[in-house]
């Protein structure tokens, strides 16, 4: 309980734990759909914002808020009204935003320990204004998820059907994918925008792997994401490593132990 006493690790635990809390839930959505490299294709875009912020003397972290915002936008945008197929969306954005973003950095000769610590997340970075930010959209964003959760989760299974049913597809859509851009770059002092990903897509893939029903997987998964948070910024604080990276690492030994007790 040591580290408890330093006022940086008491803001990244704090950070940590909200965005387990939504990157979990958010992801049993996206994952449910097929739709997990969303999360990976929106991380890259907001080192597109970071990159600017950097370049332009602005924030990094409300760039790279508005990159994701206005990319989760196109993306949905281009798969449900002109009919694109989602894998070749997220490939193109993905893969662009990764060109422009290293073109920005090249630029600007930006690479330094402030961009890596966006890169790979860093507990020393998460100031008390990013909590304050963290915690006024991560409680919209919360709310939001949890006063359509049937409605989302109706649109996940089946979505021709939901549309039939009377929901607001196109709608909650958007509503889903802006939620999923905010976290995402409201992660990146913590986790990096290369490893977001994992925090959102891990928790789910493994608890589906017990069998059970929808809510209980989103239960289980917020248990992985939090648990796994807990131990990878203790790590991160003992071994002196990048906080994302620790993260990921327990989430992947989470997902190896899901596979070997639940074989089929």
């Amino acid at each position: 309980m040591e580290m408890l006493h330093y006022p940086f690790m008491q803001r990244a635990f704090v950070a940590g734990l909200m965005i387990a809390l939504l990157a979990a839930m958010s992801g049993s959505f996206i994952v449910l759909r097929r739709y997990s490299l969303l999360s990976e294709t929106l991380a890259h875009v907001s080192l597109v914002g970071v990159s600017v912020g950097l370049l332009f003397g602005l924030s990094p972290l409300w760039m790279a808020v508005a990159a994701s915002l206005i990319a989760s936008w196109l993306i949905e945008y281009l798969r449900s009204v002109h009919g694109m197929y989602s894998d070749s969306i997220l490939a193109i954005f993905l893969s662009g935003s990764l060109a422009l973003a290293i073109v920005i950095v090249s630029l600007s000769g930006s690479f330094n320990a402030s961009l890596f610590s966006y890169l790979f997340g860093s507990i020393l970075s998460v100031s008390n204004e990013d909590l304050m930010i963290m915690a006024f959209f991560g409680s919209i964003a919360m709310g939001l998820l949890i006063l359509f959760f049937k409605e989302l989760y109706f649109i996940a299974f089946d979505e021709e059907v939901a549309r039939a049913s009377g929901i607001r597809v196109a709608i909650l859509n958007f509503m889903l994918v802006s939620i999923i851009a905010i976290i995402i770059a409201l992660s990146i002092r913590v986790v990096g925008t290369l490893l977001i990903g994992a925090l959102m897509v891990i928790p789910p893939v493994a608890a589906i792997r017990f069998g059970m029903g929808f809510f209980r997987t989103t239960l289980l998964s917020i248990a992985i994401a939090l648990i796994c948070v807990v131990l990878g910024l203790s790590a991160s604080f003992f071994f002196s490593l990048p906080s994302g990276a620790a993260i990921v690492l327990c989430l992947l030994a989470v997902f190896i132990i899901a596979l070997v007790v639940n074989r089929r």
